[in-house]
């Protein structure tokens, strides 16, 4: 049984980039609960502890210069941050046996093998993305296509791979050739607990950004391609013709921000919402809970995280049809709407209905209430440690 796990992320909070540091958190935490000793080995910055303990969780840091923005230099401050990383954990292995390494995605994937084999324990590669999926599969030139080709070798020299959504795992064995009984599924999960206001925390003022009678759509997540922003304010002049009293809200930041900017000011929307820039989590949580409507307009998605949020949060939400978004709201209009992705007009006529009927609106509200509650942290670590375990006792947990 595996008793204590190593688990390697490129973030982990209070750095947080995305939805990774807040799986490995959440998955780590619940792990420790369930009586496995969980030692996180992460980067960190010149302010961060080289050593603490999180909520239970050890948390070792190597201390990182803050990453560049060009591709091809984050490609080799992420070798970088490999080679750093890969010294720490040894240095740590000295200290502490572990019965497995967990990475998650590319970005730590020769260190973590490095270490699993320094210590002889099994490896463990969550996939959370691909640069395929990212790229449409454009990965034929560098540097996509040396990230391309570092995630083939990830999964091919792991133990186990696991991934968020069925989806996942059809495109992970497709495009890596690789077989799909070596892919366990095993979806992220979700606290609503986590979504509620803490004490002392400010009340975001909805006046700010709608007046008591408009409506309030909200766009979420980092601002590149395949996120699908612009798919969402080319659908948006339309559903304010026809709807009226109608606002919104883009929170995020990325590489597409300014042309995502310059393309709302092409559609006249300047005077109809706002771009928030990057924001925490807290920040994040209550927009949800002030919305009337949330976006997620993804051309790539493996999983769909911010739907889980919205419906949490009791804000009705529209997905794109595609990807892991199919699976976390299944067909049926039971917990949410799909339209057809990248189809502007569709999502505007979804946009339109949604808005203006409320009985519906109402109905998806409660229903969602009671569906994200099937994605669990308790279930996602004891699936995951099943993995551990069935590793180290020679009978793989297949995890379907």
């Amino acid at each position: 049984m595996a008793s204590r796990v190593l688990l390697v992320t490129w973030e982990y909070p209070p750095i947080v980039e995305g939805g990774l540091a807040r799986h490995a958190r959440k998955l780590s935490e619940q792990l420790v609960r369930d009586g496995v000793e969980v030692h996180v080995l992460t980067r960190g910055d010149q302010r961060s502890q080289v050593r603490e303990e999180r909520h239970g969780v050890t948390v070792h840091r190597v201390p990182e210069p803050g990453y560049p923005q060009g591709l091809n230099e984050f490609v080799a401050w992420v070798r970088q941050l490999n080679d750093d990383l890969l010294v720490a954990g040894r240095a740590l292995a000295e200290e502490l046996d572990f019965d497995v390494v967990h990475s998650h995605d590319w970005l730590v994937a020769v260190a973590s093998k490095r270490l699993a084999d320094a210590v002889g324990a099994p490896l463990v590669t969550t996939v959370h993305a691909t640069e395929y999926g990212r790229h449409q599969g454009w990965v034929h030139v560098a540097p996509q296509s040396d990230i391309h080709r570092t995630e083939r070798w990830m999964v091919h020299v792991a133990d186990q791979v696991i991934v968020c959504s069925h989806y996942m795992r059809g495109h992970v064995a497709d495009i890596f050739d690789l077989d799909e009984a070596r892919i366990a599924v095993i979806p992220n999960g979700i606290d609503p607990g986590d979504l509620q206001p803490r004490a002392g925390q400010p009340v975001i003022d909805r006046a700010r950004f709608a007046a008591p009678h408009e409506r309030l759509i909200l766009l979420v997540g980092r601002l590149v391609y395949e996120k699908g922003f612009q798919v969402a304010l080319d659908a948006l002049p339309d559903v304010i013709a026809k709807v009226g009293n109608v606002r919104f809200l883009v929170a995020g930041s990325g590489t597409a921000d300014s042309e995502l900017r310059a393309q709302a000011t092409r559609l006249g929307l300047d005077e109809h919402g706002t771009f928030l820039g990057w924001i925490g989590d807290d920040t994040l949580h209550s927009l949800y809970r002030i919305a009337d409507l949330t976006v997620v307009p993804s051309l790539y998605e493996p999983f769909g995280l911010v739907a889980l949020e919205a419906m949490a949060s009791d804000c009705p939400c529209i997905v794109a049809d595609t990807g892991g978004l199919r699976e976390v709201v299944p067909p049926g209009e039971r917990v949410g709407l799909r339209f057809n992705g990248g189809d502007a007009e569709h999502l505007g006529v979804m946009m339109e209905r949604l808005l203006t009927d409320e009985p519906l609106r109402d109905r998806l509200v409660v229903q969602a209430r009671e569906h994200v509650l099937g994605f669990d942290w308790a279930d996602v670590a004891a699936r995951t440690r099943a993995i551990y375990d069935g590793l180290l006792t020679g009978q793989v947990a297949r995890v379907r």
